[in-house]
């Protein structure tokens, strides 16, 4: 099995606007396709900051003395940064989302397609399992999480059809959960499931938290002019990229001072979203929901 093919690559790498003897940051190191190409255009003083909470990423690793590794959730990005004596840095990049690697190995529990434990945890370490929330989650929260997080219809039908059939016996597997789900499906069965496993993987992960958390702490780490490169793949991670870049707040409030004038930590460098050419997705169906924000700090502290 392999990692996904980076998706935007060119797209991403231009918009970072590297200089050679830039230090950059790889928030989501993955199968390191994006790391790779920011390697190559950095110069031997350059430096690049990989993260990745996943341990099967580190075997990703690449031999490279410019190259610093960090197994962590990007939402310790200004923590581990400072560790490394790392203060300021020229662009970050993201690339969000679980990787096809994680999809495509059976025992992760990411995909319906695969018969596993309902885990879903990117970080193995991590205290939450898919298992834990069916099983423990009343009826009130499983609605709003499949609702918020996966756009599921009926949201508050299949959190009742959880409740019920877990008090009589625990939920373990994929194949549990589908034995659920199956008789509620409403339109498309592929994209339906996938609507409600991406939503108990944004919970098991905490991703929306952990995005927060990343962003606030880019706009302290990048020095004035530097760029923050971000691919998102649903429209939630979207919203709150897009809120921040054009407002500095993730509700999408504005924020004005007391002369009236607007708080703007970025100016976007691309008005409009990028995506794939349908060259790409049909290369890599991955890059189907790919939307790619570009944004430049400016020169306020």
């Amino acid at each position: 099995m392999s990692y996904h093919d980076p998706v935007l690559l060119s797209e991403s790498i231009e918009g970072l606007e590297i200089s050679q003897n830039g230090v950059y940051v790889d928030a989501t190191f993955g199968g390191g396709g994006h790391s790779k190409a920011i390697l190559n255009a950095i110069g031997q003083e350059g430096r690049l900051y990989a993260f990745d909470q996943d341990e099967d990423a580190a075997n990703n690793r690449i031999g490279d003395n410019r190259l610093i590794f960090i197994l962590a959730n990007f939402r310790h990005l200004k923590r581990f940064l400072k560790l490394n004596g790392i203060r300021k840095v020229n662009g970050i990049l993201a690339d969000l989302g679980v990787s096809s690697f994680q999809l495509d190995k059976p025992q992760r529990g990411f995909s319906y397609r695969y018969e596993a434990k309902l885990d879903m945890r990117m970080d193995k370490e991590g205290p939450l399992t898919a298992a834990d929330i069916v099983n423990t989650y009343d009826a009130g929260q499983l609605q709003q999480l499949l609702s918020k997080y996966g756009e599921v219809r009926n949201a508050k039908t299949v959190a009742q059809a959880l409740v019920s059939a877990t008090a009589t016996k625990k939920i373990k597997t994929t194949g549990d959960l589908l034995m659920i789900l199956d008789p509620l499906v409403r339109g498309n069965r592929a994209r339906y499931l996938a609507q409600v496993f991406q939503a108990l993987r944004i919970e098991v992960n905490d991703e929306m938290g952990a995005l927060e958390d990343f962003l606030s702490q880019s706009l302290e780490v990048l020095q004035p002019g530097g760029r923050l490169v971000v691919i998102s793949y649903h429209s939630l991670e979207d919203r709150m990229v897009k809120n921040f870049v054009k407002k500095g707040t993730f509700d999408g409030q504005v924020i004005k001072d007391d002369y009236g004038n607007i708080y703007r930590p970025f100016k976007e460098v691309v008005k409009k979203t990028i995506l794939p050419s349908q060259a790409e997705i049909d290369q890599n169906p991955r890059a189907r929901s790919a939307k790619l924000r570009i944004a430049e700090k400016l020169l306020i502290e």
